[in-house]
């Protein structure tokens, strides 16, 4: 099972979580983007279909490759703030 991990950070005058480089929408309270990076983290439990997936990697090639719905992985959250608050 992979893992991910939500980060609560400050970002463009307000709050986000973020997953690796990519950031969440704005929230204007530190609350408002740990509620919602645990909502995202929650959403990440839930199965899906099994389908097959195209995606082209760095290189620019195509690969066509089947996701199984069922695998989830486990995620969590990181807020360094916490102790702050």
């Amino acid at each position: 099972m992979s893992h991910i991990r939500y980060e609560i950070v400050e970002h463009d005058g307000g709050w986000a979580y973020k997953l690796g480089d990519v950031f969440s929408e704005t929230h204007a309270t530190h609350e408002g983007a740990l509620r919602a990076a645990r909502e995202a983290a929650a959403r990440q439990s839930l199965a899906g279909e099994t389908r097959p997936i195209l995606y082209q990697d760095a290189a620019g090639v195509w690969h066509q490759e089947t996701a199984d719905g069922s695998d989830r992985p486990e995620a969590d959250i990181d807020d360094p703030d916490a102790g702050r608050r």
